[in-house]
């Protein structure tokens, strides 16, 4: 059931813009069905999860990193899931009210909202912990992108993109916490691994790493200053992410692991000293706050650093103690920060500078801010006072009973001091916020209101009132929580969450909270003058800054330093690298080398290796382009006969087309170059290059020898020759592999094939749509055409050798050329067919065909420009290139229709007439696709290259003053 909560979330999600564009800000109400359903679902399981028996589901994922999609649900993630559940599903209700039908984005922030709820719902739910990490990091990008929801205010972005970095640098140092915990306990299953902890120094270091990702979502001190920033988020959110859930995934992750770990020394360092010093600054720094939204942003964090050293603290009583606090804290939360938003929305203001009068103007919404605030400040009869009077006792614990949660009586008396400081500074900024909010000044101005939806009231007085019910009923939740606290041994003397315990210390001390809290607020005046003069120290936030602007400027340098947009400086670094690290190792690093070395099998390799060298340094001395192109294209020439002679044809074939391509390209280029070489490097600088060329082929040769030397085991390749048979139905190995053993391989380097040939007119020729260029090119080669025919022209000159021969100038016509292509052409397109249908068991295949095709289109275009290339492929390459991709995919979509695996392949023998026996295999089609690609990829080159640079070639001969460049628009 939980797997299906998750996808009604996922599907919401998807579908909230289309809701939101049809019926408004109303579609709110509709995606509140998805969290509210979670909520409902884990109440009516309310009596399993306390029995022990839970419901649980799982599905094997990713087997070969032991990762399984795991659901279970226990007390602590029962408890999250209806606070997820049931304070979201309110809060997107509220949204209806809060937002208007035209306000921008609206669609994108309901999805974002509801695909958040869903990914805290998997968060709380899931027993696998790299799959919890998953959910951990979309709540991330969810927060950023709902931060950042005001995308024309800098304040939201800036906001959005420091939350993103923090959380993400401790999610990253949790992840490695996560993964030396699994492997050390050889499981990653969270109910595992709390069965059995594992230990160690390692571990140790691990649950370090853990709680840096908690207290960096939970924002605890040093990481505390993204939330109060944060609050540039529209005030939902503010109520969703930073009160009742994203804030509250940091304390679950402490919550969930104190069981294994909360008596590790490093664990209570950690935990208590940051949620001390955080409950404390966050409690000073909210009594200066004139916005009310950040009043309660830095009471927030002031509150989230208080439950962590609770919850945190181990022990049966403070684990009561602070799931009690952490339901007490999501519906105050909550109710006070929409009911800031319902101020916001009604009176235009925020600064209680500014308010006056409000309590009487909104009766409903006071009375429920009063009760959120009186729970937050620990008063009676609301859940907040039972959860702050279960703390105290379970802290007293230590120096009455020396039964405290720490283990030392001095240590609980400590952390007992700093929870009556922070208690009596949560009251004092409680009420400021409540007088400032509702209280009237004589000889002020009423603020005036505004009428707006009526959830904006409804809401928090839901929320309000549920504090008041929970706080009443604290006697029947206590035994609905008590299964998480019971993971602690019992005490003598036990705590308990809600009743009249009668006149005690731990009453006392709240007693003292509220006197010494009120002393406080009286004296706001001189506290405010007090704060004002004391120096400001270097706050999180300017040390934040100034680390990412010496990020920014260390980039900069390296950048500029080593990435200076010199293709032999790039080149130089990346050879000197791989010289320096691999060579060091094949010198030092005790490598195997091998027995025997055999140099040839016959003499002809050694000749075409010392042609390959001799060309290789030729090719480096040139001066003049299209010499280094021809040395070059030998020096591939070369490698494939090498291919060849050592039984490789196919390899050799793909070799020869791609070098032949190559050569093709080149040339194209080298028509709008210069013929020699611009620079003119140093005798020392060639010097240099030579000596780097030969240490990247020493330290190639010697890698090559070794890790033949290594091998344990026999090679891969062995039993390929019978797998490729009967696996993929072929005997062509290399073939097989690509169009069966490694399709997903071939159809990621096919989608990588299409993005390139769509960016390389873009690359050439800058400005502009590259596929509306080639549209127009396309349309002004038929316009030609026709008005050539026309007067007279190609249509009746009698015969041709090629069908547009008559549109070329006569000083680019060259008869022979022209007789060769009408010669070969077809027999170009013959041969590239056999390759492609005879691929699977002879050389060849649909690469290699597409090249063969693309190199006959090559040919027509050489001999007759780009008219020819119309006439003989009048077809855009996008169409084909997409009509590729689609066939090869639709081959993996109907082998999974079929009932088998994606891209799997099925062999036919048939016999039809005329055509004898025939063996088909169904990646035949795979092939088709990957064929119509390459030519696809082959004509988009010729008409970048080649027609679209004809174009401005023959512009430039009819306009000599005009300064030939690459990039400039081909305009016909």
């Amino acid at each position: 059931m939980i797997i299906a909560l998750l996808l009604v979330h996922g599907a919401a999600a998807v579908a909230a813009p289309l809701l939101v564009r049809a019926l408004g800000r109303r579609a709110f109400g509709v995606l509140a069905l998805a969290p509210a359903a979670s909520a409902v679902w884990a109440l009516t399981r309310t009596g399993a999860v306390q029995d022990g028996h839970g419901p649980s589901e799982a599905i094997s994922w990713v087997p070969s990193l032991g990762m399984n999609l795991t659901f279970t649900l226990d007390t602590l993630s029962w408890l999250m899931t209806i606070i997820v559940g049931a304070v979201g599903a309110l809060i997107l209700i509220y949204c209806s009210s809060y937002f208007e039908d035209d306000s921008p984005g609206l669609g994108r922030f309901a999805g974002c909202l509801t695909g958040f709820a869903g990914a805290m719902l998997g968060l709380v739910t899931t027993d696998d912990m790299l799959v919890l990490y998953l959910f951990w990091e979309a709540t991330t990008v969810l927060s950023y992108l709902l931060i950042g929801h005001k995308t024309t205010s800098h304040d939201s972005r800036s906001a959005a993109t420091q939350a993103l970095v923090v959380t993400t640098a401790g999610g990253l140092a949790m992840l490695v916490g996560l993964i030396i915990i699994g492997q050390s306990a050889g499981t990653y299953r969270i109910s595992e691994i709390l069965a059995s902890p594992p230990s160690g120094t390692a571990v140790t270091t691990a649950v370090v790493l853990l709680l840096i990702g908690g207290i960096s979502k939970s924002a605890l001190v040093p990481f505390h200053f993204w939330l109060p920033g944060a609050m540039a988020a529209p005030t939902p959110v503010s109520a969703y992410l930073h009160a009742a859930a994203m804030v509250k995934a940091g304390i679950y992750l402490i919550a969930r692991f104190a069981p294994a770990y909360a008596d590790l020394r490093a664990w209570q360092v950690t935990v208590l000293s940051l949620g001390g010093a955080t409950m404390l600054l966050g409690a000073w720094r909210a009594l200066r706050q004139v916005d009310l939204k950040l009043l309660l942003a830095y009471g927030t964090v002031s509150q989230l650093g208080f439950i962590s050293m609770v919850i945190g603290a181990g022990g049966r009583g403070a684990a009561l103690a602070g799931v009690g606090l952490l339901l007490s804290h999501a519906l105050f939360k909550s109710t006070l920060f929409l009911t800031v938003g319902a101020i916001d929305c009604r009176t235009g203001t925020r600064d209680l500078r500014e308010l006056n009068g409000l309590g009487s103007r909104m009766p409903l919404l006071a009375g429920a801010a009063c009760l959120a605030g009186m729970s937050m400040a620990g008063l009676p009869p609301l859940l907040g006072f039972f959860g702050k009077e279960a703390a105290f006792g379970a802290f007293l614990l230590g120096p009455q009973h020396h039964e405290g949660p720490t283990g030392s009586a001095t240590a609980d008396v400590v952390l007992l001091v700093v929870l009556v400081l922070g208690s009596v500074l949560t009251f004092a900024y409680t009420a400021r916020f409540l007088w400032g909010a509702f209280a009237g000044a004589p000889g002020k101005p009423v603020t005036e209101v505004f009428e707006r939806g009526p959830w904006l009231t409804v809401i928090p007085v839901v929320l309000g009132v549920s504090g008041l019910v929970a706080g009443l009923a604290a006697t029947w939740i206590e035994p609905l929580l008590a299964p998480y606290a019971e993971q602690w041994p019992p005490p003598s003397h036990a705590v308990h969450l809600g009743g009249w315990h009668g006149f005690n210390l731990a009453l006392l001390l709240s007693v003292l909270t509220w006197a010494a809290g009120s002393c406080l607020f009286a004296a706001r005046t001189a506290v405010e003058a007090g704060q004002a003069r004391l120096p400001h120290a270097y706050s999180a936030e300017q040390t934040y800054r100034l680390l990412m602007r010496s990020l920014d400027r260390a980039s900069l340098e390296v950048t500029g330093a080593f990435q200076r947009g010199s293709l032999p400086l790039s080149l130089g670094l990346i050879f000197t690298v791989f010289i320096v690290l691999p060579g060091s190792q094949l010198i030092w690093g005790g490598v195997t080398w091998p027995d025997e070395v055999r140099w040839w099998d016959n003499l002809a390799q050694p000749a075409v290796g010392a042609v390959v060298v001799v060309a290789a340094i030729a090719a480096a001395r040139a001066r003049r382009r299209l010499r280094a192109v021809f040395l070059l294209g030998v020096t591939g020439y070369g490698t494939s006969m090498l291919f060849l002679l050592h039984g490789a044809p196919d390899l050799a074939l793909t070799q020869i087309l791609v070098e032949t391509v190559a050569l093709v390209v080149f040339v194209l280029v080298l028509r709008r170059l210069s013929g020699k070489f611009p620079d003119d490097p140093s005798p020392a600088v060639r010097r240099w290059r030579a000596l780097l060329g030969i240490g990247v082929g020493a330290v190639t040769a010697g890698l090559a020898l070794t890790a033949a030397a290594v091998r344990t085991q026999p090679p891969a390749a062995s039993d390929l020759p019978r797998s490729a048979v009967e696996y993929g139905g072929g005997h062509n190995i290399v073939n097989v592999i690509l169009v069966d053993v490694r399709a997903w391989d071939t159809m990621g380097e096919l989608s990588v094939v299409l993005v390139a040939a769509t960016g390389v007119a873009s690359l050439i020729f800058l400005g502009g749509d590259a596929h509306a260029r080639s549209r127009r090119l396309v349309r002004s080669s038929w316009e030609r055409r026709s008005s050539y025919t026309e007067v007279g022209g190609a249509e009746g000159s009698g015969s041709r050798w090629l069908a547009e021969g008559g549109l070329v100038r006569p000083e680019r016509r060259s008869t022979l050329f022209e007789v060769v292509t009408r010669l070969i052409f077809h027999t170009m397109i013959v041969w590239s067919l056999y390759l492609l249908f005879s691929g699977h068991n002879h050389p060849g295949g649909g690469f290699a065909a597409g090249l063969v095709c693309g190199l006959a289109l090559a040919v027509r275009y050489l001999a007759g420009s780009r008219d020819e290339l119309l006439a003989a492929a009048p077809v855009m390459p996008g169409l084909l290139m997409g009509a590729g991709l689609f066939l090869s995919a639709g081959v993996g979509l109907g082998a999974m229709l079929a009932g088998g695996d994606p891209l799997q392949s099925w062999s036919f023998d048939l016999h039809p007439p005329l055509l004898g026996e025939v063996h088909l295999v169904t990646s035949v089609f795979f092939d088709v696709g990957v064929y119509l690609v390459v030519i696809g990829l082959m004509l988009d080159i010729l008409w970048a290259l080649g027609a679209r640079l004809d174009a401005q070639i023959e512009r430039d001969a009819d306009d000599p003053s005009a300064q030939p460049t690459l990039h400039e628009e081909a305009r016909p």
